[in-house]
């Protein structure tokens, strides 16, 4: 058998050479998209001085001894226009986001004057109740980043934060990486579409359309879904009328057995024994020159795969950057280990004010074939190899699903 880490990087060195087409969508369709290049600010954040409060901006000296009245001598509010000078001895009400007035250096929170909060008309003088400091309550030019400075970096995966902060330097449009595009297909003449009826000997496929949500989650667009029998000449014809894809995804015909489709295919195929549960039958290569990741059958073995392996190599593919998606959580029971072999335990999460706590998701622990109880998994727990059992209290790594 070999580590993880081993047969990962065999997975990895499958994206090698890849470029993907880069395309520029407007912000409402970056979501979820990863960036292709680095971008810098349009403009500053803020682009120009302006007020953290409702109140008055006022001459921070005038306003040192209170209480204070100032002639209100006009206004600033969120939109352009002409704003009055404050000269000493004066005051412009300003609303949140409003320009500063030149002359001005602080504002003053309408809580702190005599005037009424909300809606009232423009009063004649107001009277300042607290003192404020020169800079209070003023938000400066330029004071998040200037025009010119870099803000987004090549390989990100853009979120709503991502898109607000592109808005906010005046970007409207973003370049980024065509999504891969994924071929899945599940193996097993036992198979039968899901939502059918089926005969004595025959299961519904629960692993095309399983992969293929959770590729099209990882990010990439699903060219297809098919379901193939344990014939290697069918499986070949199937494979060769596939749809244009970067990756194809297969569950099924990696084991051991004497009708194992993937293994008797005619392509630049590997197979190994990887020292984790589950999913140690593992196999990786290229058909017709289109990488090709070969799981095993057992719809949890592929669930567990996909993470570990699939959703990697995807993320290569799209040029993300690299993330860690692991953490450390507590066991609230203990379960047993395989021995010699990295567990990755479906398990469900329980966040407490002492911490997360974790227990596996089925009272039957890691069996492969429990699909049926999969939705109830929040994460992975990844136990080592060297571990003999865990007990209740020990520290476990969980990797997001």
């Amino acid at each position: 058998m070999i580590s993880v880490e081993e047969y990962l990087a065999t997975v990895l060195a499958l994206a090698d050479g890849a470029v993907l087409a880069v395309e520029s969508v407007v912000l409402p369709a970056a979501l979820g998209r990863v960036l292709a290049a680095g971008q810098s600010a349009l403009l500053a954040v803020p682009p120009f001085d302006n007020s953290a409060m409702d109140g008055f901006a006022v001459r921070a000296a005038d306003v040192a001894s209170v209480p204070a009245v100032l002639r209100v001598v006009g206004e600033s509010a969120a939109a352009s226009g002409p704003i009055p000078v404050v000269e000493p001895g004066c005051a412009v009400r300003v609303m949140t986001g409003g320009r500063l007035p030149s002359g001005a250096d602080a504002v003053v929170p309408v809580e702190l004057t005599d005037q009424p909060i909300g809606y009232a008309p423009l009063p004649e003088w107001v009277e300042v109740r607290e003192a404020v400091g020169s800079g209070r309550n003023v938000r400066r030019a330029a004071d998040d980043l200037a025009a010119g400075d870099p803000v987004l970096r090549a390989g990100e995966l853009i979120t709503p934060g991502t898109i607000a902060s592109a808005a906010s330097v005046g970007l409207g449009v973003l370049p980024v990486n065509r999504r891969p595009r994924v071929a899945v297909v599940a193996t097993g003449a036992e198979l039968v579409p899901a939502g059918r009826p089926v005969a004595e000997g025959e299961i519904p496929d629960s692993n095309s359309v399983m992969l293929a949500a959770l590729a099209a989650r990882a990010g990439a667009e699903v060219v297809a879904a098919e379901c193939s029998g344990d014939d290697p000449g069918e499986l070949a014809a199937l494979l060769e009328r596939l749809p244009e894809a970067d990756l194809i995804i297969t569950s099924g015909g990696v084991s051991a057995g004497a009708y194992e489709p993937l293994r008797l295919l005619e392509a630049e195929l590997e197979f190994c024994s990887v020292a984790m549960q589950p999913g140690k039958p593992q196999g990786c290569g290229r058909v017709n020159g289109v990488p090709l990741l070969a799981f095993p059958g057992n719809p949890v073995s592929s669930f567990v795969s996909f993470h570990v392996f699939g959703r990697p190599l995807l993320e290569t593919f799209a040029g993300l950057l690299p993330r860690d998606r692991t953490r450390t959580a507590t066991a609230a029971v203990g379960w047993n280990t395989p021995p010699g072999r990295r567990q990755y335990l479906p398990v469900q999460l329980d966040e407490t004010a002492g911490g997360t706590l974790v227990r596996p998701s089925h009272r039957r622990g890691s069996g492969s074939h429990l699909v049926a109880s999969l939705h109830l998994a929040d994460a992975l727990a990844v136990v080592g190899a060297e571990v003999e059992a865990v007990a209740a209290g020990d520290p476990i790594t969980i990797l997001e699903v």
